[in-house]
């Protein structure tokens, strides 16, 4: 489902900012992160904290290049909270978890650069 991007290419249309607001991005912390063997590409499977309004969402990540399974829990990552669930093999992603490609193309992800609190949404 990734796409990969060109750093050279052109800005995609422009958008209104209701667009905009429509996609809730939300900060939270990986409270748990298993490797996810039945993936097509090598991916790690993540339960995330979003706080107490949304709670703890799963998701699959496609970011095993950069971010070793060890190192992931109690990170904080960014995330679209509102899309529908997507079947990934036998998991359902619940979260699109945010990152953009290094100069491999290989996932790095989307992170405040301090603690903030879980459910924060992106403004």
């Amino acid at each position: 489902m990734h796409v990969t991007h060109d750093p050279a290419a052109a800005a995609l249309p422009t958008i209104d900012f209701n667009t905009f607001l429509a996609v809730d991005i939300r900060v939270g912390t990986i409270v748990d992160a298993k490797p996810f063997p039945e993936a097509r590409k090598p991916a790690w499977r993540l339960w995330i904290d979003f706080g107490p309004s949304i709670g703890v969402r799963k998701s699959s990540a496609q970011i095993t290049e950069n971010h070793p399974l060890e190192t992931l829990v109690g990170q904080q990552v960014a995330a679209v909270v509102n899309f529908p669930p997507r079947q990934i093999g036998p998991v359902v992603s619940e979260v699109l978890t945010l990152g953009f490609p290094d100069a491999e193309g290989k996932v790095v992800l989307m992170q405040p650069s301090k603690p903030v609190p879980n459910g924060g949404r992106l403004f």
